[in-house]
């Protein structure tokens, strides 16, 4: 096995981990930042919570990076509009290197694009990989943080 190869799930494991950060591993990355709020803050941004008048800064402390960064141009002016959103990834269960079709190689699975099991297929025209797709992909807009010269002037909450 080529050392590249046996580094790959290293590599995507820390990739995984980096995308499931907590507020607690933010503010330990960026305490400066997390200091030069005010009390009321640093206690909303532990929760992963944000309020008015938050800086981009706070707002990255409690919530992490944003999926989708937008400009809005209305009678007001420009605002900045940052999406945090949840990706339909269609996990329908199921064990990972199970069974999961007549074509289906039961000997190797993992997960691709937007977490969409992955395996060898056998087909007429012999082995390949293929993505055995679940789910519609679709982007569930869970909050969105308007900014206003860089402080929070509303936020969006999905609540249902």
């Amino acid at each position: 096995m080529s050392k590249s190869a046996r580094l790959l799930p290293w590599v995507a494991a820390t990739l995984l981990l980096g995308a499931c950060a907590t507020p607690q591993s933010r503010i330990d990355r960026n305490p400066d930042t997390f200091q030069s709020l005010t009390s009321e803050q640093q206690a909303l941004v532990k929760q992963g919570k944000v309020a008015i008048g938050f800086s981009e800064a706070a707002v990255k402390l409690a919530l992490g990076e944003p999926q989708r960064v937008i400009q809005r141009t209305d009678e007001k002016g420009k605002s900045i509009v940052w999406r945090y959103v949840d990706f339909d990834n269609g996990a329908a269960g199921g064990a990972v290197g199970g069974f999961y079709g007549a074509n289906y190689f039961p000997g190797f699975a993992g997960y691709g694009a937007f977490g969409r099991p992955i395996g060898f297929y056998n087909g007429f025209y012999g082995p390949g990989v293929t993505t055995i797709y679940t789910g519609s992909g679709a982007e569930h807009e869970r909050l969105r943080v308007v900014f206003v010269d860089g402080k929070v002037t509303a936020i969006d909450e999905s609540i249902k």
